[in-house]
């Protein structure tokens, strides 16, 4: 029985670097003291800002972002191996000022061995009165990835890609014994389908899904639902958290279970070639 124990961050993420790194640092020696040996930061873990022009003024490469760097250093100080669900960086793209919502996997020796840029983004006018536009200012990825870790492959995602049962499955067929989904879920859409949308991506794909989670009300007036939570590959919540404030979840992830899934089920090897339907639905 090959077993891993991991632990997730669920953060408030604060307006700027500096202080989201004096949030975090604290919570992954946490962790690492409890002998988790994979770490994993929610969606926005570096700055979470929506006020484009407020956002515009602290946003930087990832070789001078003051919290990827530092949990790059805590990362080899503890040798443990993060994955930094996403920080808010430069793209790097000539041309395109908007920034790129990337997950960095980072190993033992503080090293980025993998990153992933969020490709589905959020543009969406809520009942409540909330609207976000996430395409104003983050430039959507075009690539999957699914990182080697020592436990296997690992999956990347990022909050909205949730919803797109296909990427998920496509990580599967790749490899992927775990999928990341680091998260800023909003509290309407987290109350109503977090665990749902997460359990049925574990099922479909027969993996681990883990994923850690912003919560409660951010500087800039936005407020994420928490609940972070760890699904194991048949469906089963493994750990939760039942509110939204700053903490740390603990698993240990059996991963023999995703092969005996994978055969008790083995829909990842079914797919068929098919005609769509038609528009409007006339055949």
């Amino acid at each position: 029985m090959t077993v891993l124990p991991v632990a997730l961050i669920q953060t408030r993420t604060p307006a700027n670097q500096r202080a989201s790194l004096e949030q975090l640092e604290p919570l992954v020696r946490q962790a690492a003291a409890r002998g988790a040996k994979l770490i994993l930061t929610p969606e926005g873990s570096n700055v979470l800002e929506q006020r484009k022009a407020r956002r515009a003024e602290v946003v930087v490469d990832q070789d001078h972002d003051a919290a990827v760097l530092g949990l790059r250093r805590l990362a080899a100080e503890l040798k443990v191996w993060i994955l930094i669900g996403s920080a808010i960086v430069a793209s790097g793209h000539a041309g395109d000022a908007r920034a790129a919502n990337r997950s960095m996997l980072v190993d033992d020796a503080g090293e980025v061995v993998a990153t992933y840029d969020k490709m589905h983004v959020f543009d969406v006018d809520l009942a409540n009165g909330e609207t976000y536009r996430e395409s104003s200012t983050i430039r959507p990825g075009e690539k999957a990835v699914v990182a080697a870790t020592p436990w296997g492959g690992l999956g990347l995602t990022i909050c909205y890609d949730v919803r797109f049962p296909y990427l998920h499955r496509a990580l599967a067929q790749a490899g992927a014994y775990l999928i990341a989904v680091p998260a800023a879920f909003t509290a309407p859409t987290g109350e109503a389908h977090w665990e749902t949308l997460l359990r049925a991506r574990a099922i479909e794909t027969g993996a681990f899904v883990l994923a850690p989670a912003q919560g409660g009300v951010h500087e800039d007036g936005r407020r994420t639902w928490g609940r972070s939570i760890v699904i194991g590959p048949w469906g089963e919540v493994i750990a939760r958290l039942d509110h939204d404030e700053p903490d740390v979840l603990f698993a240990e992830l059996d991963l023999d279970k995703v092969d005996a899934a994978r055969s008790a089920v083995p829909a990842l090897r079914h797919d068929r070639e098919f005609a769509p339907p038609l528009s409007g639905g006339v055949s």
